[in-house]
């Protein structure tokens, strides 16, 4: 079974060398099944016929010398003929890691000597992991840098160290009885990872912004990191709000419409603050806050699901 993955901390400016966290998160997940010939739904088919495509993909990359890493097709595409798919319950479009999960499912069942979460601490071996799981998913966005496939296949908490430095972290204890929480909100609508990416990248040619997200975005979201993994909450939510003011002031597209005004009480009232949850446009929206009582009272109504008490 491949769980989901939620970046904590990092998104977009992990693309610019600030730091990020990434963890697993077993509220959605995926498996290999295969169809009951009597009982096949219209899901189980596109996914069959859908990795069939992929599979392809991934052949013409591996003998055209793109992919460094030896597949098992032969098994593989006789499984995808005996009604091979996957099995997910990872919400596409919603920043949490679906296509991730598919990706790191096909290297761990069908790679020919695969890294294993044994073989990370070795040099350079988590790196090489992160770099043959961003070629298998650049399929899905166009450009991968690997880390949510890797979160999904080692399903442990991975640091960002800025400049494609990686290591393992360790969270602070959860403190279930905590009146502060990180939560998800459900914007009701997918996002596309692609479009809001080449937003991004368009953007970093401008100057203001360029130099925006590598000195205030990089700063605080490091902080945020740092306060975080040593369960420091009160300064860490010094620097959440400065991320969300950040992302409210320059990153409008990416914040889904129908969140907009819910994004801007939660700065005013210091209730709550929101931040993306993956490229945004839509998908889930992640929250903190240090009274979840206080902050479900204002989202009322809203789909709320608690992944983290502090």
């Amino acid at each position: 079974m491949f769980y989901a993955k939620i970046l904590l901390f990092g998104e977009y400016g992990i693309i610019e060398d600030s730091m990020g966290l990434s963890i697993p998160f077993d509220n959605f997940n995926g498996r290999f099944r295969f169809v009951d010939p009597l009982e096949a739904d219209d899901n189980q088919i596109r996914s069959n016929k859908s990795i069939a495509k992929y599979v392809n993909h991934l052949k013409q990359m591996h003998f055209s010398g793109q992919l460094p890493c030896k597949f098992d097709f032969a098994r593989l595409e006789a499984n995808l003929e005996k009604g091979l798919y996957f099995d997910s319950s990872i919400p596409q479009g919603f920043g949490v890691g679906s296509s991730g999960a598919l990706v790191a499912a096909i290297y761990s069942n069908y790679a020919e000597n695969p890294i294993t979460a044994d073989d990370i601490m070795i040099e350079d071996r988590l790196q090489q992991l992160k770099e043959v799981l961003g070629l298998m998913e650049s399929f899905f966005h166009g450009k991968s840098s690997g880390l949510d496939p890797m979160i999904c296949y080692l399903n442990l908490p991975i640091i960002i160290k800025g400049k494609g430095n990686l290591d393992t972290a360790e969270l602070p204890a959860e403190n279930i009885m905590g009146k502060g929480a990180i939560f998800l909100l459900d914007s009701g609508s997918p996002g596309k990872t692609k479009g809001m990416v080449e937003i991004f990248l368009e953007r970093l040619k401008e100057e203001g912004f360029r130099n925006m997200v590598k000195t205030e975005l990089k700063k605080h979201n490091d902080n945020a990191v740092t306060h975080f993994l040593k369960g420091e909450v009160k300064p860490l939510f010094k620097h959440v709000k400065a991320i969300s003011q950040l992302f409210f002031n320059n990153f409008q597209p990416m914040i889904p419409q129908n969140f907009e005004s819910l994004w801007k009480k939660g700065l005013e009232t210091n209730a709550y603050y929101l931040k993306l949850c993956g490229s945004g446009g839509g998908g889930f929206v992640l929250g903190f806050t240090e009274d979840f009582e206080q902050a479900q009272k204002l989202l009322e109504g809203h789909n709320v699901q608690v992944i983290y008490r502090m």
